[in-house]
C-alpha cells in the first residue's frame, strides 16, 4: 500500500510488513508492538510450524535411526517426536535447512542441500501468501487492532512476484536499511557464529564456483561448512541490498537501523513511519 501522512494516521487497523536482512532489529519491534495490541506473525515461525513441520521431523528421525536402541523405539512407535519451534526458538528452522559441505564437519552434499534450500522457498512463498489470511484472523478471532509481519531476510529471493503483490495489497512494507556501521556488525555476528542460509539458486552455483576455484576444492564434500558460510554471507549481505531497496522505492518505505534505534514504543514507531512516508511522498 502507499499512503499519505493523513491517510496512514486514519488507518484503523494497521498492517506492516517488515523487511530487511536477519539481525536488523525486525523481532525486536515486532516483539516490542506485541505489547501494545499488535499481533506479531513471524513468517520464519508460521514456515516451521506449519509447511516445513514434517520435513524438519523426518530430519530428526533420519538422525536417530543410526542408534539401534531409539531406531527400535521409533520402528515399534514407543516414543513420539514433536518439532518444538516457537517465536523466540526457530533452531529447528535453521537445522534443517543446514550447511553445504563436508558430511564429516556436519554438511550437507549439494543435492541435498538445494532439496532443503527449494522446499524453505516453497514453505516461505505460503507463509508470505497466508499473511491476508492472519490479518482477518488476528482480528476476529484474537482481537489485536494492528498486524505485524516479521518477514525472513531471503523475502526477496523468492524469484516469485505474487508474494511482493500480495503483501504490497494487505500491508505498508517498511525496509530497514543497515547504515555501514551497522553492516560491519552484521558482517562481523555471521563470521563469528556462520549459520545456515537460503540462496537464489543461481548466485549460490555462481558462488560456488567461485569458491571452489579460490580453494582449490574439487569437491564439494571437501568444503568446511562454516568457512564457506562465513566466505559467502558478505558476498549475500550486500547481493541483496539492491533488491529491498528496488522493493522499498517501488511499493514500500525505507527507515534505517539508526532511525530505528531511537524507537522505544509505539507511539515514537509511528511517527518514524509517517517521517519515512513524508519523506517519499
Amino acid at each position: 500500500m502507499k499512503f499519505t501522512v493523513k491517510r496512514f494516521k486514519d488507518w484503523k487497523n494497521k498492517a506492516i510488513t517488515l523487511l530487511g536482512m536477519s539481525g536488523v532489529g525486525k523481532t525486536y519491534l515486532a516483539s516490542m508492538l506485541y505489547k501494545h495490541n499488535w499481533f506479531h506473525y513471524s513468517g520464519d515461525y508460521r514456515i516451521g510450524a506449519r509447511y516445513l513441520d514434517e520435513s524438519i521431523l523426518d530430519n530428526i528421525k533420519q538422525q536417530m535411526i543410526h542408534i539401534p536402541f531409539l531406531r527400535d523405539l521409533l520402528r515399534s512407535d514407543s516414543i513420539h517426536i514433536r518439532n518444538n519451534i516457537t517465536v523466540d526458538n526457530l533452531s529447528p528452522v535453521s537445522s534443517f535447512l543446514g550447511k553445504l559441505g563436508n558430511p564429516e564437519l556436519g554438511g550437507l552434499g549439494l543435492k541435498e542441500f538445494k532439496r532443503r534450500q527449494e522446499l524453505h522457498r516453497q514453505a516461505e512463498i505460503a507463509a508470505m501468501k497466508d499473511v491476508p489470511e492472519f490479518i482477518h484472523k488476528s482480528r476476529s478471532i484474537y482481537g489485536y487492532q494492528h498486524f505485524i509481519n516479521d518477514a525472513g531476510g531471503s523475502i526477496s529471493e523468492l524469484n516469485d512476484a505474487s508474494v511482493l503483490t500480495t503483501l504490497a495489497q494487505h500491508t505498508l512494507i517498511l525496509y530497514i536499511k543497515t547504515t555501514e556501521k551497522n553492516e560491519q556488525a552484521l558482517i562481523k555476528r555471521a563470521e563469528e557464529y556462520p549459520k545456515p542460509l537460503y540462496f537464489r539458486d543461481d548466485f549460490l552455483d555462481e558462488q560456488l564456483a567461485q569458491y571452489s576455484q579460490e580453494k582449490e576444492l574439487p569437491y564439494v564434500a571437501l568444503i568446511d561448512p562454516d568457512e564457506f558460510a562465513r566466505w559467502v554471507f558478505p558476498r549475500l549481505f550486500y547481493a541483496r541490498l539492491p533488491r529491498y531497496q528496488a522493493v522499498a522505492d517501488s511499493i514500500g518505505y525505507t527507515i534505517t537501523t539508526n532511525e530505528l534505534a531511537e524507537v522505544n514504543d509505539e507511539r515514537s514507531f509511528l511517527q518514524l513511519l509517517e517521517t519515512a512516508i513524508a519523506r517519499q511522498a
